[in-house]
């Protein structure tokens, strides 16, 4: 083992040390497990979201699609994520007061129990997706640094996580993003320059790189507007990013935290593409998804090196943890308490949530196994959730005249529509996510404006003014 190894394995440990004090003095409730008490400020929102969604697509996925079919332009892929953020900040508001716990609850709200169950299914099967993705990026980084079987990695990379996860729930994730954020922002920045130049600078890239490889649009202005329309959409109807608006403080402090988190992620965005480009000029051999790590350990001191892996490791575990915290609320809320023991009390959806912890963390590495593209998975992962149940529940949160069938079928027939798409090709460059959320919107206000020309009822409101002054209560 190098020392790099060791850099990664100190850092790691600091972090469930952090994670485990944390949890000590701050977990009394579920409601502190699952949202924080409620209580995070505008950075903390900021870093935990941040570290929730700058993991393995936006550190390893980005450096493999520059190492291979989209170069340079690959760095679009987070900084589309930033004005993704950016654009669902207007909507956090809403989101904090609505005093929800899930995506699937807000749903269930307005249009009824069979919305409420797809969402839920949606919601969930999409993260198992998700976090297997983030295992995989993990366990890149370690496989290349110990030159360990991938495989085993994997099996073990999952194991930790689940047991990091079970430590200290949402509360106890926050601090460690904050550090998390810190060291992959600031240390990358450091780290980039340093290994471009090592590397033999600018100008080797530019001679040794295939054609075209530097060209800032070479993925396609239409592909670059797709990813911010993706990005919108998933990250307003994901339970692991919309969790953190729901912990926020009040709604004031769930918007500028979003504001404060799409300035860091596009700030961020061209930086791991630019490593994986080195990679690609000096090793053109290699696994695509070894490019950052491979990058780094060739060409930086080993202090900055290991700080880099570290940072990178961390942050796809902490995406991960998130992932797997997202899915054991919405278990814990949207199927235990739900349909099984209504009157659960707080002691049982704590057990419960841990169980599916543990459910999640153990499927995610049957996926990873497998060892599909980061980017792949985490797309299809958005595509499952996001498609469908978008117009329902962005829409639906604003506009009054929503019908209960409105929101029913857009979130069946805009799902059914991004898989068919996404089945034949994806023809004309759509992203199947955006075919689906169009589907999706024009059968919410289609079936909307003619019910209601019909005369039947708008579906209730599913933030009241009940739930409006509820959160002003709390935030007092």
């Amino acid at each position: 083992m190098n020392s790099t190894f060791y850099i990664i394995i100190v850092y790691m440990a600091g972090m469930v040390g952090i994670g485990l004090w944390v949890a000590k003095r701050k977990i009394k409730k579920s409601n502190d497990f699952m949202l924080a008490g409620r209580q995070l400020g505008p950075l903390m929102v900021a870093g935990t979201l941040a570290a929730a969604e700058i993991g393995g697509g936006s550190t390893l996925g980005v450096a493999s699609k520059a190492y291979g079919e989209w170069g340079l332009s690959a760095g679009w892929y987070v900084v589309c994520a930033g004005i993704g953020i950016f654009l669902v900040s207007f909507v956090a508001p809403y989101l904090r007061k609505s005093m929800a716990t899930t995506v699937p609850e807000i749903i269930g709200r307005r249009y009824g129990k069979s919305s409420h169950i797809i969402t839920t299914v949606l919601s969930i099967s999409a993260l198992f997706l998700a976090t297997a993705a983030q295992v995989v990026a993990t366990s890149s980084v370690i496989h290349v640094v110990t030159g360990a079987d991938m495989k085993t990695v994997v099996v073990i990379v999952g194991c930790v996580v689940t047991a990091y996860t079970l430590m200290g729930g949402l509360v106890s994730v926050a601090y460690t993003d904050i550090v998390h954020i810190f060291f992959i922002t600031v240390g990358m920045a450091i780290a980039m320059p340093i290994i471009l130049k090592n590397a033999g600078g600018w100008s080797f890239l530019v001679e040794n790189l295939p054609p075209g490889q530097l060209g800032l649009a070479k993925v396609g202005w239409k592909t670059i507007a797709g990813l911010i329309l993706m990005y919108f959409m998933t990250f307003s109807t994901g339970q692991e990013a919309v969790q953190r608006y729901f912990a926020a403080k009040n709604a004031k402090v769930a918007k500028m935290g979003s504001f404060i988190c799409s300035l860091l992620m596009a700030c961020y965005g061209f930086i791991p593409a630019i490593i994986g480009l080195v990679a690609l000029a000096h090793f053109p051999n290699i696994s695509p998804n070894s490019a950052l790590p491979t990058a780094a350990q060739h060409f930086a001191p080993t202090i900055i090196a290991g700080l880099v892996l570290a940072s990178v490791v961390a942050a796809t575990m902490s995406s991960a943890s998130g992932n797997m915290l997202a899915v054991s609320t919405l278990f814990a809320k949207d199927v235990y308490q739900t349909y099984i023991n209504t009157n659960a009390v707080d002691k049982d959806l704590m057990n419960w949530s841990k169980r599916a912890i543990v459910i999640v963390g153990a499927s995610s590495i049957v996926i990873a196994l497998n060892d599909y593209p980061i980017i792949s998975l985490l797309i299809l992962a958005f595509t499952m959730r996001a498609a469908g149940p978008f117009a329902a529940f962005v829409f639906g949160l604003v506009y009054k005249k929503a019908t209960v069938n409105a929101g029913l079928w857009s979130i069946i027939l805009g799902s059914v529509a991004a898989i068919v798409w996404r089945q034949i090709g994806e023809p004309y460059g759509i992203m199947s996510i955006l075919f689906g959320s169009f589907i999706s919107t024009v059968v919410f206000f289609t079936i909307s404006k003619i019910e209601i020309a019909m005369g039947k009822p708008a579906a209730p409101l599913a933030i009241t003014a009940e739930h409006e002054a509820m959160a002003e209560e709390d935030a007092a």
